[in-house]
Formats: structure tokens, sequence, C-alpha cells
């Protein structure tokens, strides 16, 4: 015990003797990459909210951004792994628009000829088609990369065309509309929102489990003899993360229906239409499954033996081999969970726009490796947050979102994206270079 407050007392006057910045890094045990990603991502938005006379920074676009941003982060939570095992995955985009085109097919034109239509059961078992799908996909790639020993860029730069001339082979280049009512929900939209009051339920619930973390670990901390974060930063931490918590709850709560359905919505039910009638969307669905996604991938990559091996085999492949990994499965089983979280990521780009279309996803593989290797992954392995990648995520849509209110023309779009994801790169080659 003796031992462990003075390790603790000398880590307080290094702090000390470290500056004052250096000191609050140091309490805090924030990431100063992901605070250089939110200093980023907050210039870009200060500087697109000016460029477009105050458009940016608006409930609506904010809105539109996050539901934008949540098909691009849940798949961006798988490609965290297959990239710090030393891997890429070139063909996600192609593949959301395979399975898009899959489940479109199931559920507008197969199960309505043995189910009425608008039965509730369709939309779960086009889901779930689509999820086997992806997986059986992910796992036939897998399968090429770890067991033939074929590089996982060649595989997936073929499953590139293979799947997007699949999905075209599907319905030989028709658009498949409408979606059943209820998967249409996962697209978000007024009707795919959960409102005001079940927003803030959610948010206070998340403020709860942020504080049940902090107090957790520092539990933890205590029963295995690890330095401690002073209370004061640990205060610090849930006091802004509550704040950002609740402020982006107030955000999505500040945007409200368009009138037009706020008049059909009362008209529907025989009701007069109020005056002044204020319905906020509340946080979109397709949000709360990029979270939740999100949380579960934080989970497996941090807290579970499958996610301890895949670090391992991306800090260093043949002593994870020789420590008895059964590396070429762990890959195997990486690629079959992109290919799951690429079916999620379809299932909400389908449903948002109402419709299984051809150019679906393209190049999509683009901005999902841009938002893990912006989020911090290392493409050299072995290194990579997925709270990190979804920040990416949304970093990435901003860019898109904000070059869109200017009126840029999507060629330029492209060569920005292209830029941004070569800057990231070198900056990631820079920094491994200053802390090795």
């Amino acid at each position: 015990m003796s031992e462990a407050t003075s390790a603790a007392s000398a880590d307080r006057a290094r702090t000390t003797e470290a500056g004052p910045v250096a000191g609050f890094l140091k309490a805090t045990e924030l990431d100063t990459r992901m605070l250089g990603m939110i200093g980023a991502l907050v210039l870009i938005w200060v500087g697109f909210h000016f460029l477009s006379g105050g458009l940016f920074l608006t409930p609506r676009n904010l809105w539109n951004l996050s539901v934008q941003s949540s098909s691009i982060a849940v798949m961006a939570t798988g490609m965290v792994l297959v990239i710090v095992t030393r891997n890429i995955d070139l063909s996600v985009g192609s593949i959301l628009g395979f399975v898009g085109m899959v489940m479109g097919v199931v559920q507008a034109e197969l199960l309505p000829q043995s189910l009425d239509f608008g039965n509730p059961w369709i939309w779960v078992i086009a889901l779930a088609v689509g999820i086997g799908v992806g997986a059986l996909i992910g796992g036939l790639q897998g399968f090429v990369i770890a067991y033939l020993g074929v590089p996982a860029f060649i595989v997936t730069l073929g499953g590139l065309l293979v799947w997007r001339g699949a999905a075209w082979w599907v319905t030989s280049g028709r658009t498949v509309a409408p979606m059943d009512a209820t998967f249409r929900l996962m697209g978000g939209g007024p009707a795919g929102s959960i409102g005001a009051t079940w927003s803030w339920i959610i948010g206070l619930a998340g403020c709860v489990a942020l504080m049940l973390v902090l107090v957790n670990g520092r539990i933890q901390r205590k029963r295995f003899a690890f330095p401690l974060r002073p209370v004061w930063a640990e205060i610090f931490l849930g006091a802004v993360g509550a704040a950002l918590i609740l402020g982006a709850v107030w955000v999505v709560n500040s945007y409200p229906w368009p009138i037009g359905i706020v008049r059909r919505h009362f008209e529907g039910q025989g009701l007069p239409v109020p005056e002044d009638v204020f319905i906020a969307h509340g946080i979109a669905i397709p949000v709360l499954i990029a979270l939740g996604a999100g949380v579960v991938m934080t989970f497996v990559a941090t807290r579970t033996r499958f996610g301890r091996y895949v670090f391992a085999i991306g800090g260093n492949p043949e002593a994870a081999e020789l420590a008895g990994i059964n590396t070429r499965w762990v890959v195997m089983k990486i690629f079959m969970l992109m290919g799951a979280l690429a079916a999620i990521g379809s299932a909400i780009s389908t449903a948002r726009l109402n419709a299984a279309t051809n150019a679906q996803g393209t190049l999509d593989e683009l901005l999902v490796i841009a938002a893990a290797v912006i989020g911090g992954t290392s493409l050299a392995g072995g290194a990579g947050t997925v709270a990190g990648a979804m920040l990416g995520a949304v970093l990435m849509q901003s860019l898109q979102s904000g070059m869109v209110l200017l009126g840029v023309d999507t060629p330029l779009q492209n060569i920005v994206v292209g830029l941004v994801l070569v800057v990231a790169v070198w900056l990631d080659t820079l920094y491994r270079r200053r802390v090795q």
C-alpha cells in the first residue's frame, strides 16, 4: 500500500513538473490524436458555417449530418479490426450495394408472393437475409485471404468488381422500390426518429452509463493497484461527457417536423392542425443503430478474447501464431463481421433511399477506410479505436455535406476526400515515427 502511495505521489510530482497542459493531459489521460481530430472537426464545422452563410451549424443540417454518417460509421467500426490486423477491405461499398439489392428484392418482390404486403415479418426476414448474405460474402473473402494466402488487397479489389456486377445481375439493372414501411424506419426521417421525450430519456441514460463506466474503471484500478486519475479529472471527464450528450440531444430536439408532414399527421388522425405546433424529430433510428454498433464493437475490441487476439495479430502476427492463436480463423471471423456490418450499413442506406439502386454504396469503401485511418487506426497494424473511427466518419461526412452546401461539383468533392485520406496516412506515419 505504501508503494502504491509513493508511486502516486511520484506521478503527481512528474505531472507538476511537466507543465500545465502536459499535466492536464496526463491527469485526464486524453488521447492527443483524438483531441487533434476533434479540433479539426470543429474547424471544419466553423469554416463551413461561415462559408455557407450560417447554414451548416443549424439543427436541421446537423441532424441530417448524423443520419448521413450512420451507414459509414457502422462499417468503419468493422474496418478498424480489418486494418488493425494489417489487412484492407476494398469491397465494402460493393457489398453494401449487392446486399441492398438482395434485401430490396426479398421484401418488395419475393416475400409479398407468400405474405401480405405490410406483414410485420417481411422487414425482419429481409434484414436477416441481408445480414446472412453479408456475413457469407465476408466469410468467403476471409477464407481466401486467411487459408489460401491471397493478399487482402487483391481479394477485396476483386470483390469490389464482383459484387458491384452481381448487384446489377440480381435485377438486370432495375431499381427496386418501395421498401417495407417498417424497414424504412431504419433510414430516419420524421417517422424514423424517436421524438423529444425518448431522446431525453436516452440522453440521461447515456449520462448515467458514462458515470458508471468512470466509477467502475476507478474501482478496477484500485483492485489491481493501477495508478488512479485525480478525482478532479474524473469529475471533469464526466461533466464534459454528460454536457456533450445532453447538448447533442438538445440539437436534435431543436429540429422540428416540416409543416407539410405535421399537417398530414393531424389530418390523418382526423384532428385540426394546431397553430404554431412544434414536433421535434429527436434522435434518428439510424443514429441509434450506429451508436449501438459502436458500443458493441468497442466491447468486442477491448473486453473479449477475440479482440485481444485481433490486436495481438496486428502487433506481431508471427508471435501471435507461436503463442497458440489460430490466426487464420480469427482473420476469417473479422471479414465475416465486416460483411455483416456492411449489411447493416446497407439496410440503413436502402431504407433511407426507400429503394435499392445499382449505384448504391459507390466509393463508400473510400469513406470507410478514410474514417478508420483518420480516427487513428494505423495501416501498420496493431493500433486503432472504434470511437476514433466513428468520429472519423462524422468528419468525412462533414466534408461532403459542407461541400454540397457550397455547391462544389462531385468530381472536386472526390478530389478533396482523396487528398484528406493521403494527408491522414502521412500524419499517421509521422506520429508513429515520433512515438518510436
